[in-house]
Formats: C-alpha cells, structure tokens, sequence
C-alpha cells in the first residue's frame, strides 16, 4: 500500500516552480496531491501523479533533479479529531512521521492524508492492524 510520491529539487528562484509545473502540464500530468517545503536555498516540490516514473523521465528530461520516494495514503474523516486519532497510532506504535500533507475527496466527508514515516512498513503495519484505511497506490493515482 506505498504510494510513489516525486521529490522535485528547486532553486529557490523566480519562476523555478511555474517552470516546472509547465512541463508537467506541456507533458498531459495531472497532479492528485502536492506539498512544498522550503529551505533559504531550495524547495523541495513533492507530487502525487498518476505515472510515476513516466513524470520523473520528463521532468528530467527538462533539467529537473527528482528522487521517487513512498508516502502511505490514509482515509480518515474530515472532522476534529480525524488526523489525531491517526497520529495517535503511529505515536502508539513509536512510530516517527518525518512529514504529512493532506487533502480533502468531496465524497462522504472524508480526507486523506499522506504520511511519510521514518520506516514505510512499519506504519502501514501499525495503521492497518489498528484498523486504519489504508488507501491503495491504484486509488490515489485515480482520483
């Protein structure tokens, strides 16, 4: 249940991410989920896309540096308390959670959130046997 999420380096210049998100669409890539960090001399750009290693080839085809790493993907509701009740279980399990991001799907009230741990296979053992929804790679790509 890994979902493969792009890292796209960027100098933290003018322009830099609108370049890139042109390429994405010159190339026909939809973005399911996007976060950005920043640093004073670069950001890091992650994505959810549909193909993975397809996106990775044309971003750097395009002079982009890009690492595919795993996030897990979890449906919770979108109501106070939603994300702690999944945090509590990766805090239960000793689990630490490097970073998150989240986004909400119009149906039923819910969100997901995608979650990078310190150890991949540990969260998605914890969280599944607490009885967490898991949401498949094949899923997420599809919304």
């Amino acid at each position: 249940m890994k979902i493969k999420q792009l890292s796209i380096f960027l100098e933290n210049r003018k322009g830099r991410m609108k370049k890139a998100l042109d390429v994405l669409e010159n190339g026909g890539v939809s973005i399911r989920a996007l976060s950005i960090a920043d640093t004073s001399d670069f950001g890091i750009l992650r994505l959810i896309v549909p193909e993975p290693e397809k996106t990775k080839k044309l971003l750097e085809d395009n002079n982009f540096i890009v690492k595919i790493g795993e996030v897990i993907a979890v449906r919770m509701p979108d109501k106070p308390g939603g994300l702690g009740m999944i945090l509590g279980i990766l805090d239960e399990n000793d689990i630490n959670l490097e970073y998150l991001y989240a986004f909400v799907e119009e149906k039923d009230e819910m969100a997901i959130v995608l979650l990078h741990p310190e150890n991949i296979d540990a969260g998605i053992k914890a969280l599944e046997s607490d009885g967490a929804e898991v949401v498949s790679a094949e899923e997420i790509y599809g919304l």
